[in-house]
């Protein structure tokens, strides 16, 4: 039986949000949040997780006027699974600010391809969620498959994935020889049975193999705790390979879109008070990854 769907809220006034505490440097990049349309344009899934969520291009433009951002990546929401209609027409509409990660069967011709690395795609999201239950074995084929699609591309990889499943595969990524980005910090999460060794061995990697990690959605791992548990992880991630960490908002904050996307911008000056790291996670390093 098909879990019943979350209901995204109403989207935050923006009025509202918290603004930058911290000056923010020039070409300042959300590298993580995603975009939704109009269900008669855009179908969803069979089952998606949640309800549709006010997360339009004309709305979000305008929380980067307040938050002083300049460009930023759409990510494929697993709303619309490998259907990237959506994504395409809004990076077509935003222009050079813009970039975007797809969702892409195996099977995806050239021309599809080369139609989204135009349209200013520039990686490849691995839902690992839905591969959670498959042998580890098979996991670390089914990448190597996609990395050597991006390669070919020019594009990198990124992970969806919980916790548990980055950790088991953190002996195979040591050997990745292109680029990949781990999402929400590595997912690693104390409920799942992930622990602090689990997490040193996740920073060993992201000091010495070919791996990003990408500083979203705290509330993720969080949960009930509060933000200043989730301080400590992102100040090791920071110390560890600032010059491979990258920050997004997650926005619209699925399913909870009354969440303050400055708030979680200033999380990020608490976790580093140095204007020259964050200009290297905000504009340096996405500019790098992502071919601006």
């Amino acid at each position: 039986m098909a879990e019943t769907p979350l209901i995204s809220t109403p989207m935050r006034a923006f009025d509202t949000l918290s603004r930058p505490a911290f000056e923010m440097p020039a070409h300042a990049c959300d590298a993580h949040m995603h975009a939704f349309g109009p269900e008669a344009l855009y179908p969803h899934v069979e089952h998606p997780h949640y309800t549709l969520p006010d997360g339009k291009l004309g709305p979000y433009l305008q929380l980067m006027n307040a938050l002083q951002l300049e460009r930023f990546v759409i990510v494929q929401p697993s709303f619309y699974g490998t259907d990237n209609r959506c994504l395409i027409d809004t990076l077509n509409a935003a222009g050079p600010i813009a970039r975007g990660v797809v969702m892409i069967e195996e099977n995806t011709d050239a021309a599809t391809l080369d139609r989204y690395h135009r349209a200013g795609v520039r990686a490849v999201r691995l839902d690992l969620f839905a591969r959670s239950a498959l042998p580890t074995e098979e996991i670390q084929q089914y990448i190597t498959r996609m990395a050597r699609l991006c390669t070919s591309l020019g594009w990198h990889v990124q992970f969806y994935a919980p916790g548990w499943v980055v950790r088991n595969l953190i002996p195979f990524l040591a050997d990745v020889q292109s680029d990949f980005v781990i999402d929400h910090m590595g997912y690693m999460l104390e409920e799942d049975g992930l622990t602090a060794a689990d997490f040193e061995r996740l920073l060993s990697l992201l000091k010495d193999g070919n791996c990003w990690l990408k500083l979203s959605a705290p509330y993720r791992i969080a949960k009930h705790r509060g933000y200043d548990a989730v301080a400590p992880m992102a100040q090791k991630i920071i110390d560890a390979a600032p010059h491979r960490v990258i920050w997004g908002s997650d926005w619209p904050h699925i399913p909870d879109s009354t969440r303050d996307t400055g708030e979680l911008l200033n999380l990020l000056g608490a976790w580093t008070e140095d204007p020259v790291v964050r200009q290297m996670i905000l504009s340096d390093n996405p500019a790098r990854l992502f071919d601006y």
